[in-house]
């Protein structure tokens, strides 16, 4: 396939500031390094954080995903950068589709890893739907790990920094969610 336009860092044959894309802030200094950088290379960014604990008890909590103090830093970031944030209550579904059922699994023997059901469950189901419905090209994360694209499509790949890489918290991720999903740090050899 030919192309007039040469594709963008992101792998779309149009400018920058035509491909929207969502970038899931966790709070934490990697998604909102996926963010300032993607805004400094002109991108269309809308960033979007799953509040997953209850508000009155998570402000107090930091360095857990999607917590008080770490959605108020993601905010901040996109504040600076003048993009817009929004906070998603996923208090209920997070709950019920990943602690809930961490603590089944716990109590009938097996070692379910949460961050893993998390993912599958509701960060790429929803929060992929929610990117989707905002009429976003892409959603890009700052998980470590290297989205490559191989003879039948996207493929998930090892972080370039074994040392940081995440690709097992995702591999259950599905090929129609990795056609969409884009990972801005999986080629950095060192964090």
């Amino acid at each position: 396939m030919r192309h007039d336009t040469p594709l963008n860092s992101l792998g779309f044959a149009k400018a920058p500031a035509d491909t929207r894309v969502v970038v899931a802030m966790s709070g934490g200094v990697d998604s909102s390094v996926v963010a300032a950088e993607l805004a400094a290379q002109g991108y269309d960014v809308v960033g979007i954080t799953l509040q997953l604990y209850d508000h009155g008890a998570a402000l107090a909590k930091k360095g857990a995903c999607c917590a008080g103090r770490d959605i108020h830093d993601a905010r901040r970031v996109a504040e600076e950068l003048n993009f817009p944030h929004y906070v998603l209550d996923y208090e209920n579904t997070f709950r019920e589709a990943v602690i809930d059922d961490f603590a089944e699994s716990y109590l009938a023997g097996a070692t379910p890893v949460p961050c893993i059901r998390c993912n599958e469950r509701v960060k790429f189901k929803d929060l992929l739907q929610t990117a989707k419905d905002l009429d976003a090209d892409c959603m890009a994360t700052g998980h470590y790990i290297q989205r490559k694209i191989g003879p039948n499509g996207a493929q998930l790949h090892m972080a370039a920094d074994q040392n940081r890489d995440q690709s097992y918290f995702l591999f259950s991720t599905t090929s129609e969610q990795l056609d969409y999903l884009r990972f801005p740090l999986g080629h950095l050899t060192s964090k």
